[in-house]
C-alpha cells in the first residue's frame, strides 16, 4: 500500500473549525456526517503523522483507525495496545477540550493495553 498524502494543517485547521460550534457546545445542530469523517479522519492521520509507529492503534469508528507510536510492531489479529473512542469525545481531545485522563476515567475512551495512554502525550493536536 502506498504511504498517504501528509495532511495540510491549513486543512486538518478548516476542517476542526467546521465542527467547532458543536464541540464547544455553542450550537446544539450536529454537524454533517462529511463534517465530522473530515475531522475526524485528518486529526487521526495528522496523530499518525506527529507519532509515526505501530505500536497503538487508534480507532474512531465508524470513520478511522490508524497506528501510531514507536515500539514492537503488530501486524495481525487484535492489537495488544488500542485507543477507542466516539468521534466528538476524540476531537474533543484533539482540540484540548477535554483531557485524555479525564475521558478515560468518565469512561468515554476504552484502552486496552500498557502503551495505549502514551497518546496522551501527543494530544492536543490542535486548540480551538
Amino acid at each position: 500500500m502506498p504511504p498517504r498524502r501528509a495532511v495540510d494543517p491549513a486543512e486538518l485547521r478548516a476542517a476542526v473549525l467546521e465542527v467547532g460550534p458543536w464541540l464547544r457546545g455553542d450550537s446544539e445542530e450536529k454537524p454533517s456526517r462529511s463534517q465530522l469523517a473530515a475531522a475526524v479522519r485528518l486529526s487521526a492521520r495528522t496523530l499518525e503523522q506527529v507519532a509515526p509507529g505501530s505500536s497503538v492503534e487508534v480507532r474512531v469508528p465508524p470513520f478511522v483507525a490508524v497506528q501510531c507510536i514507536e515500539g514492537p510492531r503488530h501486524t495481525r489479529g487484535t492489537p495488544p495496545n488500542v485507543v477507542e473512542t466516539d468521534p466528538r469525545t476524540w476531537l474533543l481531545m484533539v482540540t484540548g477540550l477535554l483531557e485524555f485522563d479525564s475521558a478515560t476515567a468518565d469512561g468515554g475512551v476504552s484502552v486496552s493495553g500498557s502503551r495505549a495512554g502514551e497518546i496522551a502525550h501527543w494530544l492536543p493536536l490542535l486548540r480551538v
